[in-house]
């Protein structure tokens, strides 16, 4: 028996070894986590350039057109306030892999869609399973950053949505100019593209210690933690101006391309969003230097001012300056946003920071989608231009009262910074 003993560890040993699954090192996770939540928001923008031709194809209304582009974020709002905290209960790799296999079938749904209703099944589930996805996974990006630089994870979940709707605009619109099937090539490669993706998710680390209270988690509310409430409120004006200035230019700019401009061209439809988000991405690096509080008031502001340029170029139809100010609206879209997010992160501990992500895209997405629904249904009363033109000058009032609201907080706690991180 004592000389079987070295032999029964090893055997043990290998046993335990052959049962443990094998995981992707943090390195690569962090980098597959980043590179799903841009694929995500890379599908959110890509129906968009594609409306107009939808529109053309199915001879639907302006307000259908909304309300298509308006039931992905009501339907993911929704989601949110049902899943928003579940992966804080049961981990972020299950709710991260089922959100990536609905996207697959919503990517289905698109190349099968035939008529307005299809499209708005398909976007129905995108929503959803982008619901499920933006709190799990906004979460996991921020816990699988190196440990020395958990800002960095903070960083990369406000760039890579951002960037995603840029990329995924641009390359929608030329598909539209340059390709004969832009829905089928567009659409299958984002089908696969998901497809791919859960299945990496398998070998991904958990980062969540599973805990009790899953089922009750799926009882729909917001929950803020404590210490981030002072800065969550403070953020709002800017939340709304933010999200709903996407809202715009996602649903209505295209139109306005064609009807106000009399550009009807998928590349320009493609970059009237492009512009945005991609100005938006780079802005955290322009405006890193100057610290995050400091960022969300130069945002707030250059969203102010991009919204005066954007009336201008409506009031002498220039196509020149309204991308002038749409470059200028999104560096403050990005800078903005970003900056809040580095604010608000480490104020929430780990098995709180699931329900932070869902109530900061809630407030995000209800501003995202209503405005542009309401718009939508005003159009054919007052006109597109009118309608473009006071949705504008109501974003310009929030942010200027927004810019304001962080000024006097920063003026009135010149200490004030970030603290610090995990």
């Amino acid at each position: 028996m004592p000389s079987s003993c070295p032999e029964l560890a090893v055997a043990t040993a290998a046993t335990a070894t052959r049962s443990k699954p094998w995981r992707l090192p943090a390195s690569l996770s962090f980098g597959l986590l980043g590179a799903v939540l841009f694929a995500f928001f890379f599908a959110a923008a890509a129906p968009s350039p594609l409306f107009v031709v939808f529109q053309h194809a199915w001879g639907f209304s302006a307000s259908m057109l909304t309300v298509a582009f308006a039931v992905y974020a009501i339907a993911l709002l929704i989601s949110l306030l049902v899943a928003g905290s579940l992966s804080d209960h049961i981990g972020r790799r299950p709710v991260v892999l089922a959100a990536l296999v609905l996207q697959a079938v919503a990517m289905g749904l698109f190349l099968w869609a035939h008529d307005i209703a299809g499209l708005i099944a398909a976007r129905i589930v995108q929503g959803v399973a982008t619901g499920v996805a933006s709190g799990a996974l906004s979460a996991a990006v921020v816990e699988a950053a190196p440990a020395s630089r958990k800002r960095l994870g903070a960083l990369i979940t406000s760039v890579s949505p951002l960037s995603g709707l840029a990329v995924g605009a641009l390359l929608t619109g030329m598909a539209v100019k340059f390709t004969g099937v832009p829905v089928a090539l567009v659409f299958g490669v984002l089908a696969a593209v998901f497809v791919l993706g859960a299945v990496a998710v398998l070998w991904l680390p958990e980062t969540v210690t599973p805990r009790a209270g899953a089922l009750a988690s799926l009882v729909p509310r917001v929950s803020i933690p404590a210490r981030a409430r002072q800065e969550f409120a403070r953020g709002l004006p800017v939340f709304i101006v933010v999200w709903a200035l996407g809202g715009l230019q996602l649903s209505l700019a295209p139109s306005l391309m064609h009807h106000v401009f009399g550009i009807d061209n998928g590349v320009v439809n493609g970059l009237t969003i492009a512009v945005l988000s991609g100005f938006g991405a780079v802005a955290p690096t322009l405006l890193g230097r100057l610290g995050a509080p400091r960022s969300v008031i130069f945002g707030t502001v250059s969203i102010a001012i991009g919204l005066v340029l954007l009336l201008a170029s409506l009031a002498t139809q220039s196509l020149t300056l309204f991308f002038v100010g749409t470059a200028v609206a999104g560096i403050g879209f990005g800078g903005a946003f970003s900056a809040l997010i580095q604010i608000l992160a480490p104020l929430a501990d780990a098995h709180e920071r699931g329900e932070l992500f869902a109530a900061i895209f809630v407030v995000s997405y209800l501003a995202f989608s209503l405005p542009a629904m309401l718009a939508g249904f005003l159009v054919a009363p007052l006109g597109l231009l009118r309608v473009a033109e006071g949705y504008a000058g109501v974003l310009l009032l929030i942010a200027a009262f927004g810019a304001w609201r962080q000024w006097a907080a920063l003026r009135g706690a010149p200490g004030r910074s970030l603290p610090v991180s995990e």
